[in-house]
């Protein structure tokens, strides 16, 4: 036994170990010489001679003989000889090639032969050959019953969906007649009366021939989502090893082997010119197929699964580790296939390889290895030809960097380039450096294996000089590849050419992104509408067609935020490539060029580093000085070496020692961030320093995640600020809607409650939610304006009918004024929210009381509403608004015959307006006095970086699947504004661009900043219902408006919301202003 030692591996590990084995024997060829020996858990290696081994030897190595020089333990020398490499092949001329086998010399003529040859037949595969009836030219018909049925679940109260059919050419419609009738005799369709009906298009195979396929994609919006697991393939690989003989067998259009439930084919139906036809089998482009077969497959092969079968839906691999096994496991599965009546087809089937390809990784006897194909974009980058090129390539360079030995020494020659004012001239050291780095991202691959279930992010950019995309998985790359433009594709707009490398990734990495959620990020901001767009032409008709087989969210990401997929499809472009480094003790520093550099270190523990650092700090010296005197109170020397106070631990005053304390006490798994008091407490129990308490406090509120997750518990932020006391009845009015209410038969489904701010009176009128905007302002002037006039102020929350461009318009030309409220804070129109809670209460009452639909008591709810006492006036709002009480069939003497001259009722009414207004004021006073004892002033300036506080139930999905763990606050954002008293404008990121930017300082918190802050953006995402403001999605119509002097060009613009689709004439140059990517 022995002290513990830390013991460096090649790996990059520390180890401890406290055992060894002195004096072992080496025995080199014939020698033998002497070592200690420290045993170690590595496979890597089977014995590693160190320095100390190499110098005790008087060890001295000449590389380019490779020779090793030792000396055994008498002096003697010995020398060790390796192999000498081969020269490396070069090319000679025609003339000198003859003349050398003209000399005898020994030659060898060798030739490439393509890949793609003709195939063995089955009757030459051995096994393969027993069973020619699972590998038919073409399906036999409908197949038989097996476990399971496809199933085609909707949502509850899903009315069906029919959609009318496409037009068509004519070849197209000759190709639809050919194929369905190869489909009605196949047995796969038969003609259909079902209320369901999706369209048809054809879409051009590479052969030039045509396919048929069915547009399911509104059915898949309503489809109940089959949550059968896909295999994680990490879990796949596990069960290869010792496997060195595969087969790989693909089934013949797989989901034609698997019929659909009786009762749910007719949802599977289709539209064409020549009739109405429904699916008995599964359709390529249903949302459910691929875990429906997953299913199948799982149990067909249940007995045989991780023994030496592995299943992904279609593909089927066989593994053995010898001849004699995988001949036996292969007669099992084509038995099974054969028995359960499933086909395969046999081209694209492989058997009896030692190497095969599989779910995009390359699987042998040695184990798994990443396709080279993979890696391609790195080894051909071109030289840097400006400092701009140079920044591209460090960025997609460094985002790796932490694979890569000595990256910053590698790199330094390039980015000297880069700095300001340097010259750029590509000499032999910048030329080696970025030969270096290329061979280096090769040589050490940085593809990690994907694990099922947790999605994926693609980063997606296309530019004139090509494509490019990253897969990436919760931040570690699985993937990179880029392709130059093809002739063709030049001339494609901007548009094809972005959705263009979103298909070029979701094709190559299918076996990735087949079944699972996958975010795409592009830098074109219109991309985000083509789920939604109606008119597609036939190369995105094409596209779509693949891209409704997968679970897609296509968000827009900046393109200097997309870095990595910008360097690889331009190679010729710069941004701040975003990465974070959580690794513990990593020292993290920004350089010139943006590219994130980290250093790592090896630590001793941490007392001995205490220890150490003691011995350097002045104050502690001069306590060992007066401890040599005599005894110091409350200090004291351990054994060791350490100085106590009070039987606890001095950290002395070095700020990386404390920091690296507080780090372990606050954010390690075993402290899970406490607060400032119980942190104090923990520590002081242990260590000890002056001001420690201070420090502590001061740690924890500069602390990113504490900022992010912890609940403030003081009280809410901003004084209450009440509005104006309006000066006459329906000049200033709120309004809102009470929707969900169940329909009623006259097709009522919301109730539209518009109220004077005033005299509190209210009218209820019953809508529909799917009213145009067009019927609500005829409704508004209609029930409003006739009976009050045009208000002054309308006071509303951000509803998309108040947001949308038409409703603005329309009341700005009636001179009103619209005054909206904050994001997420629904007291700035409180009274409306307490009158709905009235309203509601009333209409629950009739509900229970009275028989008939709500709508018929909706006239009697709004007569009680307006002769209640409302205690804000002091009156009932019908006695406020008119000056008089109304009679009631309660109280038919309360309000007499008497006559009134109209000098006296001006008077009479100009007084109840002052008596409102002084009651008005009186509450509004007490509502304000009781709110502001529970809460508190707080002010930011411009230019200040806060906190957002989101709750998941106010519409924002953050995170994807962390539900009730989300963080309490994102950001920070910087406030560009103030607005009022409690109210400020922040800069949002694009991904809430959905939301309105002013909050309500309640919604706000102060983030403290720290250097030490690796700032991410987190994966927000808004819900695709919640829109507050209507959004240009296409330009319908074109024309030119003649003017005296001028002609206007104008366009008809379709803007969209959740609720909202309008059509507007717009002026053409403030579109192309506003909106640029409409014109692309």
């Amino acid at each position: 036994m022995m002290q513990t030692l830390l013991v460096s591996t090649p790996l990059g590990d520390d180890v401890e170990r406290n055992d060894y084995y002195p004096s072992c024997d080496v025995e080199i060829g014939k020698h033998c010489l002497k070592g200690d020996f420290v045993p170690l858990a590595m496979l890597e290696f089977d014995a590693i001679l160190g320095m100390d081994w190499l110098e005790k030897h008087h060890a001295r190595v000449d590389c380019y003989t490779k020779v090793l020089e030792l000396k055994d333990g008498e002096g003697n020398t010995v020398w060790f000889k390796g192999d000498r490499g081969k020269f490396n092949p070069c090319i000679i001329s025609t003339i000198r090639a003859r003349r050398m086998m003209r000399k005898g010399c020994q030659a060898y003529l060798a030739y490439v032969i393509g890949k793609e040859g003709k195939g063995k037949s089955i009757t030459e595969v051995k096994v393969v050959s027993e069973y020619p009836e699972v590998f038919p030219e073409e399906l036999p018909g409908l197949p038989p019953d097996r476990e399971i049925e496809f199933e085609i679940e909707v949502e509850p109260g899903t009315k069906p969906i029919s959609i009318p059919p496409y037009r068509m050419a004519p070849a197209e419609l000759q190709e639809l007649k050919v194929q369905l009738e190869e489909l009605l005799d196949n047995g796969f369709i038969r003609p259909s009366h079902s209320p369901w009906g999706a369209p048809v298009l054809f879409v051009k195979k590479k052969d030039g021939t045509m396919r048929m396929c069915i547009d399911y994609r509104q059915l898949n919006k309503v489809t109940v989502k089959n949550k059968y697991p896909l295999p994680r393939i990490d879990d796949l690989f596990d069960q290869l090893r010792g496997a060195t003989v595969f087969s790989k067998i693909d089934l013949r259009s797989g989901y034609h082997q698997l019929k659909i439930k009786e009762s749910d084919i007719p949802k599977s139906a289709f539209r064409t010119r020549y009739g109405h036809y429904e699916f008995l089998v599964m359709s390529f482009g249903l949302t459910n197929a691929p875990a429906a077969f997953m299913d199948l497959m799982n149990r067909v092969f249940h007995q045989y699964l991780d023994q030496f079968v592995i299943v992904f839906i279609d593909d089927i691999l066989i593994y053995s580790k010898n001849e004699e096994e995988h001949e036996k496991h292969l007669r099992l599965v084509l038995g099974t296939l054969r028995e359960k009546q499933l086909f395969a087809k046999f081209s694209k089937c492989e058997f009896w390889l030692g190497e095969i390809g599989f779910l995009g990784h390359v699987v042998s006897g040695s184990g798994i290895s990443v396709d080279n194909s993979k890696i391609e974009a790195v080894t051909n980058w071109e030289r840097p030809k400006n400092v701009k090129e140079i920044r591209s390539f460090l960025g997609l360079a460094g985002y790796y960097r932490k694979f890569v030995e000595k990256f910053s020494v590698i790199a330094s020659p390039l980015t000297k380039l880069t700095k300001k004012g340097a010259k750029f001239v590509w000499d032999d050291k910048c030329e080696k450096g970025f030969l270096e780095l290329k061979k280096r991202l090769t040589e050490a691959p940085v593809l990690a294996l994907p694990v099922q279930g947790l999605g994926y992010d693609i980063y997606s950019d296309a530019s004139i000089q090509g494509l490019g995309c990253v897969l990436m998985q919760s931040g570690k790359v699985i993937a990179y590849a880029s392709r130059q433009l093809r002739k063709h594709e030049v001339n494609y707009p901007t548009h094809d050419l972005e959705l263009g490398a979103v298909v070029f990734a979701l094709k190559i990495w299918r076996h990735y992104l087949y079944g699972e959620v996958c975010h795409i990020y592009t830098d074109h901001k219109s991309l985000k509408y083509v789920f939604t767009q109606k008119e597609l032409n036939m190369r995105q008709r094409r596209w779509m067609e693949l891209i409704k087989d997968y679970n897609l969210i296509i968000d827009y990401h900046p393109g200097k935020a997309n870095v990595v997929a910008d360097a690889l499809s331009r190679k010729s472009s710069s941004g701040v490539l975003l990465t974070c480094l959580r690794a513990l003790r990593a020292h993290v520093e920004v350089s010139t060029n943006g590219a994130l550099l980290a250093r790592f270190e090896v630590r001793p523990t941490l007392l001995d580093e205490i220890r150490t650092r003691q011995g350097n700090d002045e104050e502690f010296q001069k306590i060992r000085e007066r401890m040599l005197v005599g005894p110091v109170e409350g200090f004291r020397e351990r054994e060791d070496g350490l100085l106590l106070f009070k039987e606890r631990v001095c950290v002395p005053s070095d700020e990386e020692l404390r920091k690296s304390i507080l780090e372990e006490a606050h954010s390690s798994a075993y402290a899970m961030h406490p607060g400032g008091t119980k942190m104090y407490r923990d520590l002081k129990e242990s260590y000890w320093w002056s001001g420690m308490k201070r420090e502590i406090a001061d740690y924890v509120s500069r602390c990113l995640t504490c900022q992010q997750v912890k609940a403030e518990h003081q009280h809410p932020a901003g004084l209450l600020q009440p509005l104006t006391i309006p000066e006459w009845k329906w000049e200033h009015v709120t309004m809102d809607f009470v929707v969900g209410l169940p329909r009623t038969v006259r097709n009522f489904d919301a109730v539209w409650v518009v109220v004077d701010r005033l005299t509190k009176s209210a009218h209820f009128l019953p809508i529909n939610t799917t009213y145009t905007l067009e019927r609500l302002a005829k409704l508004y002037t209609d029930e409003i304006v006739r009976l009050h006039g045009v208000p002054v102020t309308i006071v509303s929350d951000r509803d998309p009918r108040f947001t949308s461009r038409f409703w603005p318009k329309f009341q700005e030309s009636m001179g009103t004024k619209l005054r909206f409220s904050t994001a997420f804070h629904p007291q700035t129109d409180g009274q409306s929210e307490r009158v709905i809670q009235i309203l509601e209460d009333m209409l629950r009452a009739c509900a229970l009381e009275f028989q008939g639909s709500w709508d018929n008591q909706l006239a009697l709810v709004e007569f009680a509403y307006n002769n209640s006492y409302q205690a804000s006036i002091g009156m009932p709002p019908y006695e406020a608004l008119y000056g008089r009480k109304c009679r009631t069939p309660l109280c038919w003497d309360e309000v007499g015959e008497a006559k009134l001259e109209g000098v006296e009722l001006v008077e009479i009414t100009k007084e109840k307006v002052r008596i409102i207004q002084g009651r008005l004021k009186a509450a509004q006073d007490r509502q304000k006095s009781y709110a502001d004892k529970r809460r508190r002033t707080l002010e930011f300036e411009v230019g200040d970086e806060v906190f957002l506080r989101v709750s998941p139930w106010k519409g924002i999905i953050r995170f994807l699947s962390r539900g009730k763990l989300n963080p309490r606050y994102i950001g920070p954002f910087k406030i560009i504004e103030r607005i009022g008293v409690v109210a400020y404008r922040l800069q949002l990121t694009p991904e809430l661009e959905k939301i309105h930017n002013v909050f309500h300082v309640s919604m706000l918190k102060k983030y403290v900043r720290d250097p030490s802050h690796i700032l991410e953006k987190p994966p927000v995402e808004i819900r695709e219902d919640l829109h507050y403001a209507v959004q240009p999605v296409k330009i319908m119509d074109r024309q030119v408006k003649k003017l005296r002097s001028k002609e206007v060009p104008m366009v008809k613009v379709l803007w969209k919301s959740d609720r909202v689709e309008e059509q507007t004439w717009e002026v053409e140059t403030l579109m192309r202003e506003q909106y640029p990517f409409l014109f692309d």
